[in-house]
Formats: structure tokens, C-alpha cells, sequence
């Protein structure tokens, strides 16, 4: 989803010039990064491990194959890929935030993942990675945070082999029947507070919930996906449709 003109996009609910939002998402991000593993387990009850473990079962990926982690911030599906991929395989972890990608770096080598993982700077709307690199592309709650979403599908259809499989996990639009006002709610009510009281950034966290509400909804990425030339697209939705994992090929 993009703004209401060619030269603008949103930023949350507010309507910026699209220059502007990878500076002002990269300020939500440093001031964040710090407390970022903290603040996911608290605003998620800890279920998004779960939701990562699902997204991690469905990469089909085998020993000695390569991985494209992007948006990988501090780098839990990271850390799975690398397991899947073994000591013959190869991750490549990218975040387009220094901050984000340096906690991630640290995280990586306090769990013993280091062998197998490499570590660039990159915006996912232009990897700078040759045609046809990956077995699998990851993306885990950053796509919403892009400012051209379909370029970035683009540029991560462009790295993925023939047969790879990209994989997005983001967050989407509830359908469990009762389930909208209350996580409203909780969005706008209580997760700031959290943001205040934990991370002391209640605005960035208020943005967070903000993007979430104007990005893509299920169908609209399946049908982004599908135009970005990726085949048998699907979803699986997450607890009630709060979450959803969005797969689809390059065949």
C-alpha cells in the first residue's frame, strides 16, 4: 500500500514525502534496537516465537543450501536458517538499519552461529546480490516498514533461484469473529504504554501499531506477490488473523 499520490507514502497515519520515510523508520529502529528482543516478548506474550517456528517449517530448505534473511534485525529466523542450512550452507543476514544489524551480529555470535552467517547492510528494495543467489528469502516483520513494497517484491524475486521460495511473515488483519476491537485496543491503548514504561519510546511504538493497520491485508499481498511474478502464492493466517505468512516461488 502505498500514499495517495505518486510522491508520498505513509508513515503510520501520517502522510510524509517518500524520501523521507527510510530516515524516520531508521530513527524508529536505532531507538529501539536496544530493547527490541525485550519489547517483541512483551507485546506478543511471547507467541512470536511461535509464529517464527511456523515460518521456519515452511523454508524447505536442506544442508548446503543459501538463505536471504531480509529486514533480519537482530536475528532470530536468522538463527534457524543457519541450523537448516548447516556448516555447508550459507545465510546472509541484511538489514537496511546499522544499529538493528549490529545487535543482530552480537546475537548471532553470543548463540554460536557464526560459521555459516555473513552480515550487509542493505535496502530490501535493492539487493545488491547477483541474479538467481537463494534457495529461500525470508522476510519476518519488516516488509510492512518498506516504502515501495512492490519493488522490493521485485528485487527479492530477482536473487531467488528458479524453484527458491520467498516467505513473508507480517503482521495482517484479524478474522477471528470478536477479535478486531479487542486487539485494537491493545494496539493503541496498551502497547504504547509498554513502549513508554520498557523501551521509554512510546511514539515509536505507537507508530508501530499504526503501520501495522495500513499495510497490505491478506489478499492485496497475495495479489502484490502475484504481480511481482511469484507463483503459487498462498497464506496461512496466524492467531486469527493478527499474523499471517504469506509463501510463494519462483519456478
Amino acid at each position: 500500500m502505498t500514499g495517495n499520490s505518486k510522491h508520498t507514502t505513509h508513515f503510520g497515519f501520517q502522510e510524509i514525502p517518500i524520501a523521507e520515510k527510510a530516515r524516520r523508520v531508521g530513527q524508529v529502529f536505532s531507538s529501539v534496537a536496544d530493547r527490541y528482543d525485550l519489547m517483541n516478548d512483551l507485546m506478543s506474550l511471547g507467541i512470536h516465537r511461535l509464529w517464527k517456528r511456523f515460518m521456519l517449517s515452511q523454508t524447505g530448505l536442506k544442508a548446503g543450501q543459501m538463505a536471504l534473511d531480509v529486514a533480519g534485525g537482530t536475528g532470530d529466523i536468522t538463527r534457524g536458517l543457519a541450523k537448516q542450512v548447516g556448516a555447508n550452507g550459507r545465510v546472509l543476514l541484511t538489514d537496511i538499519n546499522a544499529s538493528m544489524l549490529e545487535k543482530g551480529r552480537r546475537r548471532m555470535v553470543d548463540a554460536g552461529v557464526a560459521g555459516n552467517v555473513d552480515y550487509v547492510q542493505a535496502d530490501a528494495e535493492h539487493l545488491p546480490f547477483p541474479v538467481n543467489s537463494f534457495d529461500c528469502i525470508t522476510i519476518a516483520f519488516g516488509l510492512r516498514n518498506v516504502t515501495r513494497k512492490d519493488t522490493a517484491l521485485a528485487s527479492m524475486y530477482r536473487v531467488l533461484k528458479p524453484g527458491g521460495r520467498l516467505l513473508i511473515l507480517e503482521f495482517s488483519r484479524p478474522t477471528a469473529p470478536g477479535l478486531k476491537p479487542v486487539y485494537d485496543f491493545y494496539s493503541f491503548k496498551v502497547l504504547p504504554q509498554i513502549g513508554k514504561w520498557v523501551a521509554r519510546d512510546e511514539a515509536s511504538y505507537r507508530y508501530l501499531a499504526e503501520s501495522i493497520r495500513v499495510h497490505p491485508d491478506q489478499e492485496t499481498l497475495k495479489s502484490m506477490m502475484q504481480t511481482a511474478s511469484f507463483e503459487r502464492c498462498s497464506y496461512f493466517n496466524l492467531s486469527g488473523g493478527i499474523v499471517a505468512l504469506h509463501r510463494g516461488y519462483r519456478l
